[in-house]
């Protein structure tokens, strides 16, 4: 059963898992809320992907939140999300995808390859510098596309964009982030994934709402 709401609070760990458990699709509508609790307090740049660390520990807020266009799923080590498919050029030049169509963010703003491209340019995280030295230029061929030209051929480009290892291709909305500035995007995050951003006090709980859109 989907929950309408989901509450983390930091308390003796439960399963962490029960958030997926919670997303999950369901026939009928959210309803009821779902509370789990974290053996350690997550912190507030865990609630933004262009912040993401290389480890797993952000990904348990970016999965609720955000949405990529590939990432690790049930089955798959890397499987597409906001991107319907995508492909690499052969000999590995380059990676194209196609966004899937009617994607919306938390606010109602479309996904658009313009903000594949600002995440992916905004990113900071622990694998920043590999995909800035690697990467040449991102074009926007048409409405629903967006390719990676790399300076070389590199084919694990995937590896780092589609895993655990970045999370660069985690999408966020470009007019939502420079309207609000980043401290403002901190403080009230908009993604694209099943729940959407309610309240966090640090150190106690942070509440999520069903989106859905989802």
């Amino acid at each position: 059963m989907s929950r309408r709401r989901a509450v983390c609070r930091w308390a003796p760990a439960l399963c962490a898992g029960l958030l997926l458990v919670g997303a999950s699709a369901a026939a009928a509508a959210p309803e009821g809320t779902l509370i789990f609790a974290l053996h350690f307090s997550p912190v507030t740049r865990w609630l933004d992907p262009a912040e993401g660390e290389s480890t797993i520990t952000p990904y348990l807020l970016l999965y609720a939140l955000h949405d990529g266009l590939l990432k690790p799923m049930p089955g798959s080590g890397s499987a597409p999300s906001l991107a319907e498919s995508w492909s690499m050029a052969k000999d590995g030049p380059s990676a194209e995808f196609t966004l899937r169509p009617g994607i919306k963010f938390h606010n109602g703003d479309p996904v658009t390859p313009d903000d594949v491209k600002f995440s992916f340019e905004r990113y900071r995280g622990g694998a920043a510098k590999i995909l800035r030295d690697t990467v040449k230029e991102i074009q926007l061929p048409a409405p629903n596309r967006v390719r990676f030209v790399f300076k070389e051929p590199w084919p694990d480009f995937p590896a780092f964009y589609g895993t655990f290892v970045a999370s660069a291709g985690w999408v966020v909305p470009r007019r939502y982030v420079e309207r609000v500035g980043e401290e403002g995007f901190r403080k009230a995050p908009v993604g694209a994934g099943p729940y959407k951003f309610v309240s966090f006090n640090p150190g106690v709980e942070l509440v999520l709402e069903a989106f859905d859109g989802y």
